[in-house]
């Protein structure tokens, strides 16, 4: 069996003889050739380069089994990698640690460095949270692709009863699901718009008529149209609930509290209205009746249902609670300040609006929100320059933490963009293995996709991943190669 042996280094010592000799390798990742010293790699000696040159007094085949092909002559290890991986990959031998470069994908360059038998442990901390963001992103790309795919099917072994409660959630809360879905969805959008016309219409006096006792009350039309549409909610919000899968979930979500405010003020009033005389004043009645016509504005809050950009807004907000409370804490810190300057100041003068600190606390606020209703201002010359100064802090502190709200609201857009971008791919690719696994698509086509998890999602973006990294294996050129010389041949 023939033995093969790599070159070495001659190191002289400071009198100019030989001292030792150190052997090194050549490796050729990618079409980029390094050469890389073995004392260097032997530090870590679990490594496949540190392998490699431990084991190339081997056999041919132990070699290929750590590289994808060796030149004897040239005394070069062929590897088919990403070579700007591995030029990230090899400062581990030098300094300890790794640092990705960027546009490497993580989740390509964890792939290289189970290849090369590199602990993850060695990335930095900022490498480890680029992972930790991609490996979210990849979980929630699963967790769409669950939907979809349980939207595609349902179980088999569901009874009746379950096939229609899903149907009708599907119905009622997934618009892409069906036309139908669809055109339920865009009833209530309208509804939802007509019961807001309606409330703010129906506080025009001229479209006002009197009752028995002279009082204005809103006109019969109006309160007809009012009932229709709380006709429309009341249904749809039991349907909602009734096929709902858990119960629980969907009472305690705050948009179906939302939901339940706005159709709930309705059903007090009337038991109000009909039943309450006869326990309380009438009133009394009538004022619980004005307060809760006020809670009807919450049907505004209903658009955000049918509406992905109001979603994402209240996703930003959520996710910028930090800025949101640095700037509370300016605007509070300032406002406490300049009106305490103001009443102090403002004290001189005979005239002065100025009454006390908290009735300063007013003109603060609208003063440094550069509002200025100008029902309270200063009179002084140092009051002025105490409220230009306020208002000049005020621009300021608004304006600090605006920009990272913004960026968080660009960030999370564009990041369920691409998710939802990524799922649809994801499924594209599922279909076309499941379609040529099974012959084409069918029943057993739903039932290969139905087959994948998360895992199995995890998996296949490794392996993609990886595809689109590297470039042909050598000995699938060599083998074109020879296949192409054979048919010359023949």
């Amino acid at each position: 069996m023939p033995m093969w042996g790599i070159p070495k280094t001659r190191y002289a010592d400071c009198n100019g003889s030989e001292a030792s000799e150190e052997p090194e390798i050549v490796v050729n990742v990618g079409g980029v050739k390094q050469v890389l010293p073995g004392d260097v790699l032997n530090r870590y000696p679990e490594t496949r380069l540190a392998e490699l040159i431990n084991n190339t007094s081997e056999s041919f085949d132990t070699i290929l089994s750590l590289c994808d092909d060796y030149d004897p002559g040239k005394g070069e290890f062929y590897f088919d990698r990403d070579p700007d991986a591995f030029k990230c990959i090899v400062e581990v031998y030098y300094y300890g640690e790794i640092h990705m470069k960027r546009g490497i994908c993580p989740i390509c360059f964890l792939k290289e460095m189970e290849f090369w038998k590199i602990d993850p442990d060695f990335l930095d901390e900022c490498c480890k949270s680029s992972l930790n963001e991609v490996e979210e992103e990849l979980s929630e790309i699963a967790d769409k692709v669950k939907l979809i795919l349980d939207d595609l099917e349902g179980d088999p072994g569901a009874s009746r009863w379950q096939r229609c409660q899903v149907l009708l959630w599907k119905l009622m809360e997934k618009p892409e699901s069906s036309l139908s879905a669809r055109v339920i969805a865009i009833v209530s959008f309208l509804f939802i718009l007509i019961s807001s016309v309606v409330m703010c219409v129906g506080t025009i006096p001229d479209l006002q008529v009197e009752d028995a006792e002279g009082n204005p009350v809103e006109h019969p039309t109006l309160e007809a149209i009012e009932t229709a549409c709380i006709g429309w909610f009341t249904i749809e919000y039991m349907l909602r609930l009734i096929s709902s899968p858990n119960k629980v979930h969907f009472m305690l979500s705050f948009m179906n509290i939302i939901d339940f405010l706005a159709i709930m003020p309705f059903y007090v009033v009337l038991t109000l209205t009909y039943l309450g005389t006869a326990v309380m004043e009438l009133s009394n009645v009538q004022q619980a009746v004005q307060a809760l016509r006020i809670m009807r504005i919450a049907r505004i809050f209903k658009l955000a249902r049918h509406s992905s950009g109001l979603q994402t807004l209240t996703y930003a907000l959520k996710r910028s609670f930090k800025e949101l409370g640095l700037l509370l804490m300016y605007m509070g810190v300032g406002i406490f300040l300049f009106s305490a300057l103001g009443y102090t100041i403002e004290q001189s003068h005979p005239e002065t609006m100025f009454k006390s600190i908290p009735q300063s606390f007013w003109w603060a606020i609208i003063t440094m929100t550069t509002v200025g209703y100008g029902d309270i201002y200063p009179k002084t010359t140092l009051g002025r320059c105490n409220a230009a100064v306020s208002f000049l802090c005020g621009v300021i502190a608004i304006a600090l933490p605006i920009h990272p709200i913004i960026n968080n609201f660009v960030i999370f857009y564009n990041k369920q963009r691409v998710l939802e971008t990524a799922a649809k791919h994801e499924l594209e690719l599922m279909a076309l293995r499941s379609g040529a696994g099974a012959g084409g698509p069918g029943k057993a086509h739903h039932r290969s996709l139905k087959s994948y998890s998360a895992a199995g999602l995890w998996d296949s973006t490794m392996r993609t991943s990886q595809s689109d990294t590297y470039i042909p294996l050598l000995e699938d050129s060599h083998r074109n190669i020879m296949h192409s010389s054979k048919n010359k041949d023949h």
